[in-house]
């Protein structure tokens, strides 16, 4: 143990440097420094020690520096100056002039006043600035990434919405400069000198710009103008003329699944992440001491070997595998940290062996870019061109639709499987089932799709604003950045689906940069103000939705619109009338459909706009059209039969044996002189009996006992079917109360007759006793009387009479006996 922990305080002085990392070719023009910003809290010091820890291991090459924003008082009672290189800024938090509390405006202040009066900013040709709150896993290598003078590296932020919108018209002159970029930034120190006022500048003016911090404008869900600094940089690059290279792959966040080829060399903590029961959020440490608290680490996370065992697909693993990295390459740091703190040697742990090991160091040793890896983005303000014609064979497809884990999209997932397996659709498909944990905790259809699972959005995480309907391209987001897909189409279809024939982008014509989708003609919020207030392009708003067929680049460029765009629809309450929306409701219901036609029109996708792919059970059929897809949103009906999705919300059609939904009528009960009606009629009964047919299948499935059988009578369940029916086809929520009574008065009668019986035989015996009792009294007193002549008498003639007397004892005797059996013969 003493050679061990010896070996780690080596390691910090010998093995990682102290803080200059590998200098080796640190000669104009090849001289790089790293910059990044903090202040003067526990929460900013142990992202210190992770990142400084990661950056040694990384060997990235040439100083880094940190830039510490206090305040003279803060200074006083501040324990951490020694935990980086350090470069004392004044801190901004507080505006000196406007008296704006903004911390954030302390990373371009910092920047600034480091270039201004810094010696290290005189011998340096290229910069890479980072956040505190990440790790680094590899050299960050400008000229390798691609930068050029004049032409900046930067990760992709495509949430920055204001880059398209009267924001960027309003704070640059040249919006068409403006690049969603931000988290890792690398750059010429000249082009560095140029941006850094104008990105100090740019962050004051849109941080005092309070009238446009909405949602709908900046993308911040706060609508605080809390990412004004982020805005600051894109606006003050847009005015400098630098536009970046951008790309979306080499930092990550831990959670996400990486690009198949692609290793990561910055890992950006941002977010929560998760693996199995552990997780990590950083703002549950906001207060956290932890630097200074001898041998405490962060709770650990599971083991690699158990990763293994606990995801099968290797992509997600990999991803799960980069989000240990990221802890433990944390806790590693605050070991080393504790040692030069001079804290005790920490006990033996298998955690502790698990960091000092060969394994570990295996895990973690600096990753290197692969000459010509690095993917970078087009530019985001041409137009992508649609591709007319296939070349080669057909393209793959895969086919999505979102859930919930409640047993109403049980049913409509069993619906939409069965119909998926019978209609020749190309591909895989996989069900977006969104949860809550808890609710994960209780479900019981884990195998009724594919299924990714998302976390529930239905209570927004930040606002608390209840809309389940975001879930749908929160899902979508969430299932591009953590799975490996080899599709180049992606159908997006809506659970309460019936397929009828197979989807595909080459009969329906769609092409990359035109996806194909079907009318929702009722979203009139295209042709007016909503239009004009949400989107730049509003002629390019479609009025579209129910099945999508889009090429997968464009769905990766699209999807972070598609939820940011639906949450800056919801946000806006003043706009939920219906003469702006068509939303009889005017509660903001459909703002995930107007998120997808303003995200699209965002990026100018023109959809092909189709009507005879997908028909509502009710509505009468073009002539000769084939419609692919019964979408069964609304009620439809046949004859006295009819069928509402929203009746069957609280029921559950999975998990009890032959449940269904009530028989549809006979195709030959239909109308027989109009031709149209009866065509429509049988399109309902045909999407009637689909779903009956796939719950058939799924309960035949689950091995449930046929129907009258033994087995089948004892499941209470099933007692009265055609009554759980009756009552399902009323859609009541009483159902299970129904049910219950039922079984319940079954067994309150089983429990009555028992009760009968019982009392009865207790009647039986003691009336045998009373009879008994009388007898022998009676005997007693009629020999006290007749006396000793008697007796002899009788003896003389016993041999005559006894018989009889005997026979007479026995009949009155049993007379009361018979009378009670009688008795409880009627009362049975």
């Amino acid at each position: 143990m003493e050679m061990r922990w010896g070996l780690i305080s080596t390691m910090i002085v010998l093995g990682f440097g102290s803080g200059m990392a590998d200098e080796s070719g640190q000669r104009a023009p090849y001289r790089i420094h790293t910059l990044f910003s903090v202040e003067c809290q526990n929460y900013f010091d142990w992202q210190t020690v992770g990142l400084m820890h990661s950056f040694k291991k990384s060997r990235q090459p040439g100083p880094i520096t940190r830039l510490l924003s206090c305040t003279d008082e803060e200074k006083k009672n501040y324990r951490g100056m020694d935990l980086a290189p350090t470069f004392h800024v004044p801190s901004w938090s507080r505006h000196p002039k406007t008296g704006d509390w903004y911390p954030a405006i302390n990373k371009p202040v910092g920047v600034l006043h480091w270039l201004q009066h810094s010696e290290d900013a005189k011998n340096v040709d290229w910069v890479v600035i980072l956040d505190a709150d990440m790790i680094i896993r590899g050299p960050i290598i400008p000229w390798e990434l691609g930068a050029e003078r004049g032409r900046p590296f930067a990760a992709h932020y495509g949430y920055l919405v204001g880059c398209d919108n009267i924001l960027v018209r309003l704070h640059t002159k040249h919006p068409e400069l403006c690049d969603k970029v931000g988290g890792l930034l690398a750059m010429h120190i000249d082009d560095l000198r140029v941006l850094a006022p104008l990105w100090l500048s740019k962050t004051e003016d849109v941080r005092q710009d309070t009238a446009h911090w909405a949602t709908n404008i900046t993308g911040d869900v706060y609508g605080k103008g809390w990412i004004s600094e982020m805005y600051g940089y894109s606006f003050g690059a847009a005015e400098a003329g630098l536009k970046h290279k951008i790309n979306d792959d080499l930092m990550i966040y831990p959670g996400y699944v990486p690009r198949e080829g692609v290793e990561p060399i910055l890992l950006h903590y941002g977010l929560p992440f998760s693996i199995g029961n552990w997780s990590f959020t950083k703002l549950d440490h906001h207060e956290d001491n932890i630097v200074y608290d001898c041998n405490r680490l962060f709770p650990e996370p599971p083991y690699p070997r158990e990763v293994k065992m606990m995801e099968p697909d290797q992509y997600r693993r990999r991803g799960l595998i980069l989000s240990l990295e990221c802890m433990n390459t944390l806790n590693e740091g605050l070991i080393l940290r504790h040692a030069e703190n001079g804290c005790p040697k920490p006990k033996w742990s298998k955690y502790l062996s698990f960091l000092k090991s060969k394994t570990f160091m295996e895990l973690t040793k600096p990753k290197l870019l692969a000459p010509g890896s690095v993917h970078i983005l087009p530019d985001q303000h041409e137009p992508t061109l649609p591709v007319d014609e296939f070349k080669g064979g057909y393209p793959k497809i895969h086919t999505l639709f979102s859930t919930e884990c409640t047993t109403y999209f049980d049913w409509q997932t069993v619906g939409f499987m069965h119909s998926f397996r019978l209609s020749g659709q190309p591909g895989n498909v996989t069900r977006l089932l969104s949860c809550t944990d808890e609710g994960l905790k209780k479900y019981k259809g884990h195998d009724l799709a594919p299924t990714h699972y998302v976390p529930s959005m239905s209570r927004h995480p930040l606002t608390g604003d209840w809309y389940p309907a975001i879930n749908k391209p929160a899902a979508v987001v969430h299932w591009l950045h953590h799975t490996n897909i080899d599709a180049e189409y992606i159908v997006i279809l809506d659970a309460d689906m019936i397929l009828r024939g197979p989807i595909t982008p080459w009969e329906f014509k769609a092409a990359r940069g035109r996806p194909v989708s079907t009318p929702y003609d009722y979203l009139i919020g295209c042709d007016n103000d909503l239009a004009r207030l949400h989107t730049r392009n509003p002629e390019a708003c479609d009025k579209v939705g129910g099945v999508i067929i889009m090429h997968i680049e464009d769905l990766r460029k699209f999807a972070m619109y598609w939820l940011l765009k639906t949450q800056e629809v919801r946000a806006d309450k003043e706009h939920y009338g219906k003469e702006l929306t068509g939303d009889i409701y005017e509660s903001g219901w459909i703002s995930e459909m107007y998120g997808y036609s303003f995200g699209a029109a965002e990026l100018n996708l023109r959809h092909i706009i189709n009507k005879d792919i997908l028909i509502y059970p009710g509505y009468v059929p073009e002539p000769g059209v084939d419609y692919r897809v019964f979408h069964y949103g609304l009620e439809f009906k046949v004859g006295n039969w009819s069928f509402d999705k929203a009746n069957w919300r609280n029921t559950d059609l999975i998990n009890k044996c032959w449940a269904k939904f009530p028989d549809p009528p006979s195709p030959s009960a239909v109308h027989q002189t109009d031709n149209d009606l009866r065509q429509r009629d049988l399109l309902s009964i045909e999407c009637g009996q689909k779903l009956n047919e796939a719950l058939f299948l799924h309960h035949k499935r689950r091995n449930c006992p046929e129907p009258g059988s033994e087995r089948s009578e004892n499941i209470s369940g099933l007692r009265k079917v055609g009554k759980f029916e009756t009552k399902q086809a009323q859609g009541s929520d009483d159902t299970k109360e129904t049910t219950a009574d039922s079984s319940e008065s079954e067994e309150g009668r089983f429990s009555t007759l028992k009760l009968w019986v019982i009392a009865l035989w207790l009647i039986s015996g003691v009336g045998f006793l009373i009879v008994m009792l009388l007898v022998f009294s009676t005997r007693k007193v009629k020999g006290t009387t007749r006396g000793k002549g008697y007796r002899n008498k009788r003896r003389t003639s016993y041999s005559n009479t006894g018989f009889l007397d005997t026979n007479d004892r026995d009949r009155k005797k049993m007379a009361p006996e018979a009378k009670l059996n009688q008795e409880t013969k009627s009362s049975k």
